[in-house]
């Protein structure tokens, strides 16, 4: 069984390619060609520590994963996150590969979110804000990046020295565009035609009453029905909503489960992403949600193992 690494994947499977491969598996989720099963989620006793553990089948591609991920929020000399996927073939049942799904992981979710962008969001959006400057922050900015013509990127982070840090790595990465470090959420979100929400927050992020009208917003942090990174109202006052996996978000999204608990929200007029279409009003506001599910990391994890192998 041969195992890659984040480093051969990095170098190998891009944003462009997990777009593409994101697109093919919805196709397959309509078709019915999809089997899934919600993930389990094991919280660690008197710790925000969890292991989480997603198994699916694509009867298209034939193939099928087990992945499993660990979200340590209080590490330093390790990954906040980190995870293995486990690929198996469906004509013989063979296990092929492992791979590393740390990054993977990374990036179908920016490529989810480029995805339900490209469908709700201006199409002449020049500002995009980043909340959170973590681990899942930076391919949020690729996938955006991919799909619109951005001019000013604008950080905010509760530690000034992470948000700089994370300047610093975009700029590395050869992104040329002004990106700027601001020290009050306010002043990141007031001008974004789009903002990316990437934290663990237990309450809203920013406020709904500083940002512009249409507004597009991406919030792919929370994942525990305790948190929250979207203010409430900004749900109550979206024209549409877009989540990734409506049965997985109805247990782990947060201020959506609260939101519908104070009627104002329902999950029935969610959107899901298979069934997102590019006929919607892009002067409204717009949310997508990502909670994640197994058929996402299926499909980046096989394009992956296609192109490494």
């Amino acid at each position: 069984m041969k195992f890659y690494s984040d480093t051969e994947i990095e170098s190998t499977y891009k944003m462009k390619d997990a777009i593409s491969d994101i697109q093919q598996v919805l196709n397959d989720l309509n078709a019915s060609k999809i089997i899934n099963k919600e993930r389990t989620v094991i919280e660690m006793e008197d710790t925000k520590n969890t292991m989480l553990y997603m198994p699916c089948v694509n009867l298209n591609s034939e193939y099928s994963i087990l992945k499993t991920i660990s979200i340590f929020p209080d590490n330093t000399d390790h990954p906040v996150s980190q995870g293995v996927t486990l690929l198996s073939e469906l004509k013989h049942g063979e296990h092929i590969a492992t791979l590393d799904s740390s990054y993977l992981t990374r990036l179908r979710t920016g490529a989810m979110s480029a995805i339900a962008t490209d469908a709700l969001s201006s199409e002449t959006s020049k500002v995009l804000a980043v909340i959170g400057t973590g681990g899942m922050a930076f391919e949020q900015v690729l996938g955006i990046l991919e799909v619109r013509p951005i001019e000013t990127i604008k950080l905010y982070n509760r530690s000034l020295d992470k948000a700089e840090r994370f300047k610093q790595k975009l700029q590395s990465y050869g992104i040329k565009i002004n990106i700027e470090v601001v020290s009050d959420v306010t002043e990141a979100v007031k001008d974004a035609d789009i903002i990316n929400c990437a934290t663990r927050s237990e309450e809203a992020v920013f406020n709904y009453k500083d940002v512009k009208q249409n507004v597009h917003i991406n919030g792919v942090g929370s994942y525990l029905p305790e948190m929250r990174e979207i203010d409430i109202p900004a749900i109550e006052q979206a024209k549409v909503i877009v989540i990734d996996d409506i049965e997985g978000a109805t247990h782990e999204a947060g201020e959506f489960i609260q939101a519908e608990k104070e009627n104002k929200f329902s999950f029935a007029q969610a959107i899901p992403l298979n069934k997102l279409q590019d006929q919607y009003d892009r002067d409204q506001p717009t949310i997508f949600k990502s909670v994640g599910a197994a058929y996402y990391d299926l499909a980046v994890t096989v394009g992956a193992y296609k192109k490494l192998k």
